[in-house]
């Protein structure tokens, strides 16, 4: 317990893969407050697992074998299944003060009737700056595993993801939203972020080519998600809504500098796309 509390009934599920340099803030920001927290990784090469321990967390492997379940769903199965709730938390994420007295209060009665699912604000953060205003993206990282599940979409053949779903939600008949954010601070170099973008555009671009599958992600996709899936001219059309409908530009320098980013990104995606069909 945590200054007399008693501990959240949620399972707390880290997938990473050579997270050292973010993993024990992710780690600290959760162990105490909640029954379970469990780091599913990946085979890393760096000190993500020792750092893992040495801060408490309880660590199992993942080997992926190249079909169904994936990452995220093998969590609903397989982590601590005696808890139905489960949050998954990427390895560069921490759960936010507010955040954890949101679901304190969510859950202190456990009788209560809930959603199958909560959508979470996530706090972004670019080139070591909060993003106040550009970023708007809510996650379905806290589920009811009874009753939720990732939709097994047909591209397990596709480049730049490989063991972990794509960027869609998992599938829940009810679902709640909260209000505190998840915060996303990656202490990696920009570098990072721009080759982890350049892994998800092939996987993007390879959608484009394959129309019955993006057809398939686009309907498990948020309601947002699945209106800027449909939009023309993505490049231009992400920039002018970050940085101008959503004002990213009163996040000064690193607000230009995201909105650009994901431009880029775009871009990336429809070049590739054009290119030559991806196998």
């Amino acid at each position: 317990m945590t200054a007399g509390k008693p501990k959240l009934p949620i399972a707390v599920a880290i997938p990473t893969k050579n997270e050292g340099l973010n993993i024990a803030e992710a780690v600290r920001s959760v162990l105490g407050h909640f029954e379970a927290v469990v780091v599913v990784d990946s085979h890393s090469t760096d000190d993500t697992v020792k750092i893992a321990e040495e801060c408490g967390a309880e660590v199992v492997t993942y080997t992926w074998d190249g079909g169904h379940p994936r990452k995220k769903q093998w969590c609903l199965e397989n982590v601590r299944t005696d808890l139905d709730w489960i949050l998954l938390l990427d390895g560069d994420e921490r759960l936010s003060p507010g955040l954890l007295a949101e679901l304190r209060a969510t859950f202190r009665d456990p009788a209560a009737p809930k959603p199958a699912a909560y959508d979470i604000p996530l706090g972004y953060w670019f080139s070591g700056k909060r993003l106040r205003h550009g970023y708007t993206i809510r996650k379905r990282s806290l589920t009811d595993r009874t009753r939720c599940h990732y939709p097994e979409v047909g591209d397990l053949d596709a480049p730049g993801i490989g063991e972990v779903e794509g960027h869609y939600q998992p599938v829940a008949a009810t679902v709640g939203t909260l209000t505190h954010p998840i915060e996303h601070q990656d202490l990696d170099p920009v570098t990072a972020w721009f080759e982890r973008h350049n892994r998800y555009s092939d996987w993007e671009a390879w959608l484009e080519q394959h129309p019955e599958v993006k057809e398939q992600v686009r309907q498990v996709k948020s309601r947002q998600g699945q209106l800027f899936h449909k939009a023309p001219f993505k490049p231009v059309v992400s920039f002018a809504y970050m940085y101008l409908y959503k004002r990213g530009f009163l996040d000064g320098r690193a607000g230009f500098d995201f909105a650009l980013a994901m431009s880029f990104y775009r871009w990336q995606i429809a070049l590739k796309s054009r290119e030559r069909p991806m196998r």
